[in-house]
């Protein structure tokens, strides 16, 4: 008597039982490649969402990094009018420093400190506004603008002249 063999390919199972690979791998056919176009763009999305977010974050960051600069320049002035055009061109140029790009860069600064007579505690206030288009925030050729606005302060010199 002679045996004959099965020429189909085996695979030992987990308590020995011989199962066949191809009908494993036959149900399984195309599966990667319909796990990968899901997950792909998901993952796409999801890294696209931090870019931005981190965008974002640059813009309010730098905002507030050029008003508390515009401040302080403005506390170092002597008139308040030097005040003003000191927090505004020291606003300009840290904006272009930094690569932020605003539509529109709006500085209003309080000088009513200058008021205050020497010797007594007094500051200058400045609010800085930005107007940043989302396409240099998320997607290039996105349309709209974000506005992002910050505050600083700097305390005047208590025992210099004030204009």
């Amino acid at each position: 008597m002679t045996a004959t063999r099965d020429t189909r390919a085996t695979q030992q199972g987990r308590w020995g039982e011989r199962r066949s690979t191809k009908r494993a791998t036959r149900g399984e056919r195309g599966a990667a490649a319909l796990e990968f176009a899901v997950i792909v763009p998901a993952l796409g999305l999801l890294i696209a969402l931090m870019v931005g977010t981190a965008r974002v974050w640059f813009a309010h960051t730098t905002v507030e990094q050029i008003a508390g600069t515009a401040a302080r320049a403005a506390s170092l002035a002597v008139t308040p009018g030097e005040a003003k055009a000191a927090a505004e061109r020291i606003a300009g140029a840290q904006a272009v420093t930094n690569g932020l790009h605003c539509d529109g860069l709006s500085v209003s600064a309080d000088v009513s400190g200058f008021q205050v007579p020497e010797g007594q505690p007094a500051r200058i206030d400045v609010r800085v506004s930005c107007s940043v288009p989302l396409s240099d925030l998320i997607v290039p050729g996105w349309p709209g603008h974000w506005l992002v606005t910050a505050d600083g302060t700097s305390a005047l010199d208590r025992y210099r002249r004030r204009g």
